[in-house]
Parts: C-alpha cells; sequence; structure tokens
C-alpha cells in the first residue's frame, strides 16, 4: 500500500501567478515549495497503485477549464489557499472511478485549490499573502496519481501516472 493521491499540476503560467505572490515565511505561516503546488482531485490515503491504476483507466473524463482566483483565501482555519473552480465535473468522475479503493473516505463536497501554506494553530499573524488578488485559467489536458512520501522537513510527490483530459473543440 502507498499513500497516493490524484491531482492536477498547475501549468507554468498558474506557477508564474503563484510566484508573484509575497511568500516569505512570517511567523505563523510555513509556505509550500512551489514543486508541491498542485489541486487534489482525490486524496486516497494508503491504496494500492496498480488497482487505482486500473480504475482511472475506465475513467470517462471530460474537457473542462480550471480557474483559480479570484483572491488568496483560508480554508479550514489552518491552510492559506487559492481557490480553483471548474473543476467539480472532472472530481467527481475521479471519486466515482475510485469510490472503493484507498483508505480515507470519499469527500462529500470538493473544495478545488491550491494548498500555499500551512498556519500556525491559533496564530495571531495573518500573512500579507492572504486577500491578494489572483486570477489565472487552463484548459486541464492531464490528471497524475501521485505518490506521497513523509519526511521529517515535508511531503515530497512523486508522479507515478498520467491520463489525458480531452480538451474542448
Amino acid at each position: 500500500m502507498t499513500r497516493l493521491f490524484v491531482a492536477l499540476w498547475p501549468p507554468d503560467h498558474v506557477v508564474d501567478v503563484l510566484l508573484g505572490l509575497h511568500r516569505k515565511d512570517e511567523r505563523d505561516a510555513r509556505f509550500i515549495s512551489p514543486e508541491n503546488w498542485h489541486v487534489s482531485l482525490r486524496f486516497l490515503g494508503d491504496a494500492e497503485p496498480t488497482a487505482v491504476t486500473a480504475a482511472l483507466d475506465r475513467a470517462h473524463l471530460e474537457p473542462v477549464t480550471a480557474r483559480m482566483g479570484p483572491a488568496v483565501d483560508v480554508m479550514n482555519e489552518r491552510v492559506l489557499i487559492a481557490p480553483v473552480a471548474g473543476i467539480d465535473q472532472l472530481a467527481a468522475a475521479v471519486s466515482a472511478a475510485t469510490r472503493d479503493l484507498g483508505t480515507e473516505p470519499l469527500r462529500k463536497r470538493f473544495h478545488g485549490h491550491i494548498s500555499l501554506a500551512r498556519l500556525r494553530r491559533n496564530g495571531r499573524n495573518v500573512p500579507r499573502t492572504l486577500g491578494a488578488m489572483i486570477q489565472a485559467e487552463w484548459a486541464v489536458d492531464e490528471i497524475a496519481l501521485v505518490q506521497s512520501t513523509l519526511h521529517p522537513d515535508g511531503a515530497r510527490y512523486h508522479t507515478l501516472e498520467t491520463w489525458t483530459v480531452p480538451t474542448g473543440s
């Protein structure tokens, strides 16, 4: 069993927008490295990669356009995020295909986002980046099965497999 999730890696122009944000670690925020920025479509927890690959091979993926913005926000009081809309249908298709896989239950509601920083519990200092206006969009052309390995200095991600998402006409 391997710790897995299905994700969208943001394209270069989206990464460039996010790199333009103030990201210096602040007293109550630990910013995530750009190479770890992604949109999780489904976190599976521990799962067999071959079973997930077989399930996603059968998934019906429709064209979608991801829209990041309008502003940096906070989710669950502990994560600074860039909201990403327009991908609910894709996340639903991934969840349907992998419904019976992994140790993590399906989430009742999908919240598309890119995590930018982890916030300290009961922290008093609001990161300067909160509320910054951001905007970018892209036609999603690929999803990825990603292995997550936890290390003392943070998670490391490795793409195991990718699937093409058809783009609109």
